[in-house]
């Protein structure tokens, strides 16, 4: 008898610890860790997952065929410090004024809080390795600056000091060099370097190498881990052997369009071009080379980090984004780098990888703004009911579901304005398109060659699209800043 009442009770306390285990688990799930990658001037084409076979990115195409991979994303600034800005803290350019190479935080104030902080002051851990705001590439690399960073935002920041253009190796400038008499130069312009070394003399091996180092000692709690790469971002610079697949005379240009730039207003002739660059077809075909190759280290340093994760045994709890600030020309309509409000300067890669959620494609119009509420929603962190952004929650279960009529985006201040559905690339210089217009059957002119806004026969389609951009400016520019901006 005593024999048996001892196998009950010890039936009833593991019984009753099963239990406890069980609501204790139910009670207190773990919080999503939020893994969030950004490339730096990283176009769609770019990437063999989306419609460029000639790159050759496998880590990346890992994460989308995991994940939900966005064909129709669109940056809201195709420059650096605008488009973080508003990626960060949930408003459009023009609903706060911010244009330039700052943070962001110098317009909305000190009490607007940026989607990592809104994390941070949720019990999470949050760090920035290298660049999230905006930093100047490669000034800001070569010296290992913070940049215009926003120091709320984070628990810890880290920096990745790099040689950047300076690096040892085979050098070659391919703009502005029309004779080769110059290898190499500094700032914002096309110099390939070929360097020396392994992927750790560089900023992107270094950033990969710190991040994996924060993923090891951060595992056992919450985190918010941003990772910013600053390649392909010029000048493109990268261990040599990842040049070896790219030879450049194998690469294949955009097609030459005869008069391609007769119907295409003044504002909307990009500022590099193989023109005012001075490029021959040779340089042209090293500069797609190079950006090539500077996106397959950039994608290595991807795979270093996810392959961490998984080791750390912390997929199944972390959601994982892939992006970059904007998209870049490589030569279509013979125009190079950013700032243009066309396709390839403005559309951008998107992944979101959610634990428990069915690899996707989903081919709903979205925006780098939609970031902040839809990662917020998938921590169940309370937002502002002013955030701008649109969450995408509804299309990692169901990617059929639309959740924009169309995607908008700013160039040159503020003054230039994209509207994009699925029909038509509506652009339109200042707002009483004084400065001219372009709009682009996309259905049958993907590449955007004939610019259709004087062809009588779419006028009506010019007045749409008017009246729609008109509404949305109207829109955005009333927000909860308490500031009503005008047309200047």
């Amino acid at each position: 008898m005593r024999k048996l009442l001892f196998c009950l009770s010890i039936l009833c306390f593991f019984s009753g610890e099963a239990q406890h285990n069980k609501v204790k688990k139910k009670s207190g799930t773990k919080k999503p860790n939020v893994l969030f990658i950004i490339a730096d001037d990283l176009t769609a084409t770019a990437i063999s997952s989306y419609e460029n076979m000639a790159s050759n990115t496998p880590n990346i195409d890992q994460l989308a065929a995991e994940g939900t991979r966005y064909t129709k994303a669109y940056s809201q600034y195709p420059v650096c410090g605008p488009s973080r800005a508003s990626l960060m803290f949930g408003y459009y350019p023009n609903a706060t004024n911010t244009y330039g190479y700052v943070s962001g935080r110098e317009n909305v104030g000190p009490t607007r809080k940026s989607l990592s902080q809104l994390f941070k002051d949720n019990g999470y851990y949050t760090a920035r390795v290298s660049k999230i705001y905006h930093m100047g590439v490669p000034i800001d690399i070569e010296t290992g600056s913070n940049g215009q960073d926003d120091e709320a935002s984070w628990t810890e920041r880290f920096n990745s000091q790099g040689p950047e253009w300076t690096a040892e190796g085979e050098a070659e400038l391919v703009q502005n060099n029309p004779y080769g008499l110059k290898p190499r130069k500094g700032g914002n312009v096309m110099t390939i370097v070929k360097a020396d070394g392994d992927d750790l003399v560089h900023s992107d091996g270094k950033t990969a190498e710190k991040a994996i180092e924060l993923i090891k000692q951060h595992k056992n709690n919450p985190f918010f881990l941003a990772v910013g790469l600053v390649r392909p971002h010029v000048p493109f610079v990268a261990p040599r052997k990842y040049f070896e697949p790219y030879p450049h005379e194998q690469m294949v240009l955009p097609p030459k369009v005869e008069n391609d730039w007769d119907d295409i207003p003044a504002r909307g002739i990009n500022y590099v071009t193989s023109v005012n660059g001075e490029m021959s077809e040779e340089q042209e075909k090293k500069a797609v080379a190079g950006y090539y190759a500077s996106v397959a280290y950039m994608d290595a340093q991807v795979g270093k980090i996810l392959k961490s994760l998984k080791e750390e045994g912390l997929e199944d709890n972390t959601i994982v984004v892939f992006t970059s600030d904007h998209g870049f020309h490589l030569g279509e309509h013979r125009f190079w780098m950013k700032v243009s409000l066309h396709e390839e300067s403005v559309r951008v890669p998107l992944i979101i990888k959610v634990p428990g959620k069915s690899p996707a494609v989903c081919n709903s119009f979205s925006e780098l703004l939609d970031l902040y509420p839809t990662l917020a929603e998938l921590a169940g962190i309370k937002t502002s009911g002013h955030l701008q952004g649109k969450s995408l929650v509804k299309t990692l279960d169901n990617p059929k579901i639309k959740v924009r009529d169309y995607a908008f985006s700013v160039s040159q201040g503020g003054k230039s304005f994209l509207l994009r559905n699925h029909k038509w690339a509506y652009i339109q210089y200042d707002e009483d398109a004084g400065a001219g217009m372009e709009l682009f059957d996309m259905e049958h002119d993907a590449k955007q060659y004939n610019n259709l806004a004087h062809n009588p026969k779419y006028a009506e389609i010019v007045i749409e699209m008017q009246k729609t951009l008109r509404e949305k400016l109207m829109d955005i520019r009333t927000n909860d800043l308490g500031i009503q901006y005008g047309s200047n």
